[in-house]
């Protein structure tokens, strides 16, 4: 039997470098059922950015946006550090390397979804 496959195309337009980097993170964690929330999408769309969530200013920038506060920052870096998604480098929090795109440009992605082998 040959092997069959849906090509359906997607795509949508985003007002800035955050709601695209937002988008992908969104469907980063849909994808690998890490149930990130809404918070935490956008603190790691800031982050990957940004290139840093360090700066007392770019923290400040990040509570004024999203109408948080400095603590409710805290605990989501800790949870976000210990599921591997941010790391400390240099002094710096940052987002893993693998995870950080130039949002800056257009992104295309080419999206896999297969059923898993069965015994």
């Amino acid at each position: 039997m040959a092997n069959t496959f849906i090509v359906q195309k997607l795509g949508g337009s985003f007002k800035d470098k955050y709601e695209l980097a937002e988008k992908y993170y969104t469907l980063l964690s849909a994808l690998n059922n890490l149930r990130l929330t809404e918070r935490d999408v956008q603190l790691i769309a800031f982050t990957a950015v940004k290139g840093n969530m360090s700066y007392a200013n770019y923290r400040e920038e990040f509570c004024k946006k999203y109408s948080t506060s400095s603590p409710t920052i805290n605990n989501i870096i800790s949870k976000l550090k210990k599921m591997g998604v941010l790391i400390k480098d240099n002094g710096k929090i940052k987002v893993v390397p693998v995870l950080v795109l130039d949002f800056e440009k257009d992104v295309k992605l080419l999206m896999s979804l297969e059923h898993g082998q069965t015994n």
